[in-house]
């Protein structure tokens, strides 16, 4: 039978918009990754224009 290899641990990455980290190995081996989206319009509360 064969061997599950360890994956190595990746460093996490780092943009202006987006943050990407490795998670922990579930039961079955597989590796996932979390990435994380960081904002770059802003919501701003509707204001209804002044009548002429």
């Amino acid at each position: 039978m064969s061997e599950q290899k360890s994956r190595p641990k990746v460093p996490e990455g780092k943009t202006e918009y987006l943050t990407t980290r490795q998670l922990p190995p579930d039961a079955k081996g597989f590796v996932g990754y979390e990435t994380i989206w960081v904002p770059w319009q802003k919501a701003v509360e509707y204001k209804t224009p002044k009548t002429p």
